[in-house]
């Protein structure tokens, strides 16, 4: 087995130029459909379950002056955190839905296209 054979090949692909295919093109825009909402629904997500955390911290006195002004502070910041954390999944849905209906002409065009010719 000539290794540098191998190794010479590999670096040759890299500068190769790249054919796109189809298959390529539908998953590219199936990604384009779908990463606005994933995107937003992480970082709502993560962004809310901070704030409940938070409040939780000022609810308990770990942070604050561990008033009762803090205490009720801690629970209304838990509360929108909550409500934040349960409202994620239809927001997602919604977002979801609307990226796929932003491409689904364009990826059912593409898709018949591969199905044809395969």
């Amino acid at each position: 087995m000539n290794t540098d054979k191998i190794y010479a090949e590999a670096i040759a692909n890299e500068y190769a130029p790249k054919n796109t295919s189809k298959v390529q093109a539908l998953k590219k825009l199936d990604r384009k459909a779908k990463n606005p909402a994933n995107i937003f629904s992480y970082t709502f997500g993560v962004i809310m379950s901070l704030l409940m955390g938070f409040g939780m911290t000022l609810s308990m006195g770990v942070l604050g002056s561990g008033s009762t002004a803090m205490f009720l502070l801690g629970i209304i910041i838990g509360i929108i955190g909550v409500a934040g954390v349960g409202l994620n999944y239809p927001i997602y849905k919604k977002l979801l839905e609307k990226g796929k209906s932003k491409y689904a002409f364009e990826i059912m065009q593409l898709a018949k296209e591969i199905t044809e010719n395969a």
